[in-house]
């Protein structure tokens, strides 16, 4: 294997193992010699993880390729400690070739540590050892003279030349930790390297089981909730934690139980550990300097906690405000927002929000990663983190915010959670694709559980984690009870609900002689009665987020058009199209609009055809079945065939942004049905 691919190999290995460093955290380089194609000399080079980067994940297109002479003179230029942030702007003059993904800020680290191979990570253990009070005296304890201790320093070009100079002066270490931020190693080889940043990280876990102590979090205080009421109270309580969270910006929600975090809110220590917040960069950049703590006990009444947490969450706002004000410059960026990131509850849990869903999880794993940290460095001696003067330098600063600049313009529907039933096929199913390539998470429901599952793996296929996009809920839309649980599920998936689209419909298409109580019953089941739930249950949750929202029924040109043979599913169609008309009117003070489309003729993908529906149809207009999109498409003014993703298309005119004004509309999609026009 060439070097690129050792180092990647080591990539892998090192980031796929959460002990090790946490996602999108740390970076590796690799140094060596390749052809410079205009001398055809050899140049000495170096590989390095790029900005934004993940190691488990990592491709070598995310790898910066610099030239190490040109990297090393920067030493020659640089201007000192309170200028050091220009020396990023410098290492694009140090690329090679097209220089490849663009240098992190730890870049001159690698690059001026005498060693061909380097590690900097941020293991729970190693950060607990850099984020206790005596860490320096610890580090000596633990490891004697192979890792040498270096105080807090902001990364940078200065913090490359401290850990130069320690690789330097002590030729026996096979690496050092960082305080109040991680470890770094380094080794002749890839695999040298890999083993003394596991030798490091395995070193200090080992110490800390062996002498720690075991109730570092002080006594329980706080019984945890069994799994179920634990889930209800989540899912009761999570809109309006969500709807907090986005006073400022829409956010997406993460719901975390684990062992680790239901043990930490349920000790005595918890609200003085949080209150001193994070202290790895990586990790309070996610998580905010510091999470809200709900200081009620877990069995306190619903209302009072909801009030609680509205105070609570209007003297965060505060306290941040006023951490921005005390050390912000003429020159600091702006403030970004002063809600919350992480809201702990005691007895039920965690709620971490971000811009999408894999940001709102992955802010609650470094929150688990952060009280990983507070646990061992309260095993061992006491947690103190960097000051939060230093937390401010990093979360507000100009390089942070010019790679904020860089990052893509959101989609459209980025930070909705969309709500599709009998999404698992026909117009459902492309409903729920047009919705989550503009950006939305999206809960695709379905009476079909396999259905739903394969559409929502779909949908979540070229994610990281399949359902940081979709997740699959299987509903009988008759079944109030089973509504009630499918909006549940979602609420714990996503945070909340912003934009449902009643979907589900079947069609037994019969005379009036033929029809039966039962065809009516069903039908009417299906659609009137399963859309009135599913937009109650929904609505439910639309108002306690306080967020507005979307609510769009796929009713039919039928709910307004007079056909043959069709009674029992047109009356169902006309019921669901008034009430968009009366829930428009109704929801309208909370900003939840309330829209329609009729479709006509959709045969190609439909799940109604399919079953059916399309054979008897057929019959009706004297066709045969497979050319019944044929004859719909011939009898409408536009003479074009209806298929489910024009409809999906009209179900993103109305939610994607430019309709903003728009409630109580009903649009078309069947190609011009004269006799459909709304009057």
């Amino acid at each position: 294997m060439g070097i690129v691919d050792d180092l990647l190999k080591r990539c892998h290995e090192l980031g796929s193992d959460p002990r090790n460093t946490n996602y999108a955290g740390g970076n590796a380089s690799a140094k060596g010699v390749a052809e410079d194609p205009v001398t055809g000399g050899d140049a000495e080079l170096m590989w390095v993880k790029g900005s934004g980067g993940d190691l488990g994940t990592l491709k070598e297109s995310g790898l910066a390729v610099l030239r190490l002479d040109r990297l090393r003179a920067l030493v020659n230029v640089y201007p000192g400690v309170e200028r050091e942030d220009e020396m990023v702007a410098a290492f694009d003059h140090c690329g090679f070739g097209k220089g490849g993904a663009a240098p992190s800020i730890d870049t001159a680290m690698h690059g001026l540590v005498d060693a061909p191979h380097v590690d900097h990570l941020h293991p729970d253990s190693g950060i607990a050892i850099a984020t206790a009070a005596d860490g320096k005296e610890l580090t000596r304890r633990i490891f004697g003279d192979r890792v040498v201790w270096v105080p807090w320093r902001r990364p940078g070009f200065q913090l490359g030349l401290d850990i130069a100079a320690i690789k330097k002066d002590n030729p026996q270490a096979i690496g050092c930790v960082l305080g109040g931020h991680g470890i770094t190693a380094w080794g002749e080889t890839s695999e040298e390297c890999q083993a003394n940043s596991l030798d490091i990280i395995r070193t200090a876990e080992a110490y800390i089981a062996e002498h720690g102590r075991t109730d570092p979090f002080g006594e329980e205080i706080h019984a945890t909730l069994p799994e179920d009421e634990r889930h209800e109270r989540a899912a009761a309580l999570f809109p309006l934690i969500r709807g907090l969270a986005s006073t400022d910006r829409p956010q997406v929600g993460h719901y975390t139980d684990t062992p680790e975090v239901l043990d930490f809110v349920a000790r005595a220590e918890h609200p003085r550990l949080a209150a001193l917040g994070t202290s790895c960069p990586d990790h309070f950049l996610r998580t905010k300097v510091r999470p809200l703590v709900l200081d009620l006990p877990p069995d306190a009444p619903l209302e009072q906690v909801r009030d609680r947490l509205r105070e609570l969450h209007a003297a965060y706002r505060e306290d941040y405000r006023a951490y921005y004000e005390r050390y912000a410059t003429e020159n600091s960026p702006a403030m970004r927002g002063a809600d919350p990131a992480i809201v702990l509850v005691p007895g039920v849990g965690m709620f971490s929000f971000g811009k999408d869903k894999q940001t709102a999880r992955v802010a609650g794993e470094f929150y688990v990663n952060a009280i990983n940290v507070m646990r061992g460095a309260e095993a061992l001696s006491s947690y103190a983190p960097i000051p939060e003067s230093e937390k401010f330098r990093i979360e507000y600063w100009e390089l942070e915010e010019a790679k904020l600049r860089r990052m893509p313009k959101p989609k459209a529907l980025a930070t909705r959670v969309a709500f599709v039933t009998g999404g698992g096929s026909g117009i459902g199913a492309a409903t729920a694709r047009r919705l989550a390539a503009e950006g939305a998470c999206v809960v695709v429901a379905d009476r079909d559980a396999a259905a739903a599952e394969k559409i929502a793996a779909e949908l979540g296929a070229s994610a990281l984690r399949a359902t940081d996009v979709a997740v699959a809920v299987a509903v009988d839309v008759t079944d109030e009870a089973q509504i009630a649980a499918a909006l549940r599920e979602a609420v714990l998936a996503f945070g909340g609900v912003d934009l449902v689209v009643n979907n589900a419909g079947l069609s037994l298409s019969k005379p009036l002689l033929e029809t039966s109580v039962a065809d009516w019953d069903l039908q009417h089941d299906v659609m009137a009665r399963g859309s009135f739930l599913v937009s109650r249950e929904a609505a439910r949750v639309m108002i306690e987020q306080a967020l507005g929202g979307d609510i769009v029924y796929i009713a039919s040109k039928n709910s307004i058009f007079a056909g043959p043979n069709n009674i029992a599913y047109s009356a169902a169609k006309a019921d669901q199209a008034h009430q968009v008309r009366l829930l428009a009117a109704e929801l309208g003070e909370h900003g939840i609009r309330v829209n329609g489309i009729n479709p006509d003729g959709v045969v190609r993908g439909s799940g109604i055809f399919a079953g059916g529906w399309g054979a008897k149809r057929a019959a009706v207009y004297g066709v045969p079945e497979e050319k019944l999109g044929e004859f719909y498409a011939q009898r409408t003014l536009l003479k074009r065939e209806v298929l489910p993703e024009h409809v999906a298309n009209a179900v993103f005119a109305l939610t994607g942004g430019d309709l903003t004004h728009t409630t109580g509309l009903h649009v078309p999609v069947d190609a011009g049905v004269a006799a459909a026009f709304l009057r």
